[in-house]
């Protein structure tokens, strides 16, 4: 399977992520969704695990989640937007990672770009960024990855530019 990860687009969506994300069998958004309309054609055009975060309102949280634990392809995802960072998390996520012991922790909300073996709690932590043109970040990124029989393979980053400006 072939996986896109998108943050933190607060209401702003690139055309190019259709072309990064044609091939994905599933997109997962980690939050600050920021518009219905973008969440309508996300799920439109995808199939679409989403999280919400800070700065979605009530339009958006009674369509997605606070949290989302799966198993996929052998591997149990945890998906937050807000989680820290390793291995100093947020007390919710903590409490999720000994009920649930993820081996892949997936979050966004910071707008940095984090990839990282958190040996602690012996689990691979996972935030893409933001996509969006709101916030601090100098380039908008995204995340693509392949998972098959428990094993994450072809982990890529895409830049899609400056936030300021469009690919």
């Amino acid at each position: 399977m072939k996986i896109g990860l998108i943050s933190d687009t607060h209401g702003y969506l690139e055309e190019s992520i259709y072309t990064h994300f044609s091939t994905c069998d599933e997109v997962w958004h980690l939050g600050d969704v920021g518009s219905s309309l973008l969440l309508d054609k996300l799920q439109e055009t995808f199939k679409l695990r989403t999280v919400f975060g800070n700065i979605d309102g009530y339009n958006i949280r009674i369509r997605t989640e606070e949290a989302l634990v799966f198993t996929l392809e052998d591997k149990r995802f945890l998906l937050i937007h807000i989680a820290g960072k390793p291995p100093h998390y947020t007390k919710q996520v903590r409490s999720l990672i000994e009920a649930h012991h993820p081996d892949v922790l997936i979050c966004g909300h910071s707008h940095i770009l984090k990839i990282a073996h958190d040996t602690q709690n012996k689990l691979l932590f996972v935030n893409p960024g933001a996509a969006g043109k709101h916030g601090f970040h100098k380039k908008k990124t995204l995340i693509r990855f392949e998972i098959e029989h428990g094993r994450i393979f072809n982990m890529e980053v895409i830049e899609l530019g400056n936030r300021s400006t469009s690919s």
